[in-house]
């Protein structure tokens, strides 16, 4: 991967040569080829960046690789503006060429490491052999991430591997030590899978007390942080601004395709429980016949399967009351654009937990002080983690992670995923 990532370098060297050149017809300052020779240590910085960041020494899935050669490169470009400007060598490398070649890794990188992921991972030699032992449940997991997960590289093996995963969920520490001494001095590479799932230790710190041996654990409810929620909220607010006039856009075209298709307004206003408890106005458009609850009575009791449903998912498999349209606005999620009003408003978020009603608060238990502690979104983790299909305690459940283990990265992740859920319907009721 080293020597490829090399490859894919130099060939960005030379795209990025060629482009710099052909601006020269556009009234940007006259630009001679430049040589690679002059270049290499740029290429060295960058690998090294690479390499310090592991992505060479561990298996990260797709989007944790990503924000690692994002971070690498950024990095990079630092140390290489730096290291001209020390050298004063900075005016004889044009700013333009820089910025295209960072730029072109930026955006590329991730791009070239799939595909040639995809392709080097289709010949099982260059699969590490994984063995997983450990609690059942934990152990079925694992297993069935590294069938679906290619771009990790690895492969379950009961007979001739290279590394140990111990999931130690329901395991009493005896039993712990005693998969630890058997493993750890025959194989190189042993993880030992926590037992606490609703924390990510990936960015908790750690802590040694050398004198009497601890090894001590910080964690922290990275949404309750005050500087986080302010930069949440900026980036929140800025991107909304953006996507304001596409907003309007759509808007005006679903407005006439409901007005057209049933009689009734466009929106449905409900009561939510926003931040801290305080009810809201949730913004939706409507998706129901202006008699649905009549509609409703009469299907449930020739239904009733449907009500013990409802219990559990706290949704109907075949409402009768939705409209035609509104049946593609609810699988393309499109019915919850108009929470864009409650975003701007600053009752809501982008990416969060859901907006709950106002009689599910009982339903949420102890989960609803944290839940609640921040400000209901469009889009969050349990919608890209299988939507509908989630039972209402997985929902609950999910959110308390994401608040838990809050970071920008992980928005960019869920609002990227959001639109692949809507655009291919993953979920989708």
């Amino acid at each position: 991967m080293i020597c490829l990532d090399m490859l894919f370098l130099v060939l960005i060297f030379y795209i990025s040569n060629f482009l710099r050149f052909y601006l020269n017809d556009y009234s940007f300052p006259n630009f001679e080829y430049l040589n690679i020779q002059h270049f290499y240590f740029v290429f060295l910085v960058i690998l090294i960046l690479l390499y310090f960041s592991r992505i060479y020494s561990f298996s990260f899935d797709f989007w944790e690789e990503t924000r690692k050669v994002f971070v690498a490169t950024f990095f990079s470009l630092l140390i290489v503006l730096s290291i001209l400007s020390i050298t004063k060598n900075n005016f004889e490398y044009s700013r333009v060429f820089i910025t295209i070649y960072f730029t072109s890794i930026f955006l590329f990188l991730p791009v070239f490491k799939r595909i040639v992921k995809n392709i080097v991972f289709s010949c099982t030699y260059f699969k590490k052999k994984v063995f997983i032992t450990g609690n059942k449940q934990q152990t079925a997991v694992l297993k069935e991430e590294l069938r679906k997960n290619w771009y990790l590289g690895l492969e379950y093996s009961e007979d001739d591997f290279d590394t140990v995963f111990i999931a130690t969920k329901g395991l009493s520490k005896g039993r712990t030590n005693d998969y630890l001494q058997k493993y750890a001095f025959l194989h190189k590479d042993i993880f030992i899978i926590p037992y606490l799932t609703n924390i990510n230790f990936a960015n908790a710190n750690f802590v040694q007390y050398t004198n009497i041996r601890y090894s001590l654990i910080h964690i922290e409810n990275k949404l309750l942080i005050k500087s986080n929620t302010v930069i949440k909220s900026i980036s929140e607010k800025l991107l909304t601004l953006l996507i304001l006039p596409l907003f309007v856009l759509i808007h005006c075209i679903l407005v006439y395709l409901i007005k057209k298709d049933s009689k009734g307004g466009v929106f449905f206003k409900q009561e939510r429980l926003g931040q801290n408890g305080k009810i809201f106005k949730c913004y939706k458009y409507r998706t129901m016949y202006e008699n649905g609850d009549e509609i409703l009575k009469v299907y449930l009791q020739n239904n009733p399967d449907e009500v013990e449903y409802y219990g559990e998912f706290h949704k109907y498999k075949n409402d009768p009351r939705i409209t035609k349209i509104g049946n593609i606005l609810r699988k393309t999620s499109l019915d919850e654009l108009p929470q864009v009003i409650n975003v701007l408003k600053g009752e809501m978020n982008l990416v969060g937990p859901r907006p709950y009603m106002v009689t599910e608060k009982e339903k949420m238990g102890t989960n609803c002080d944290i839940i609640l502690k921040v400000k209901p979104a469009i889009t969050g983790l349990w919608q890209v983690s299988g939507r509908n299909n989630l039972t209402f305690k997985q929902r609950y459940k999910l959110e308390t992670w994401y608040i838990n283990n809050w970071t920008l990265w992980l928005d960019i992740i869920i609002l990227i995923k959001t639109i692949k859920v809507v655009l291919f319907k993953i979920g989708a009721k």
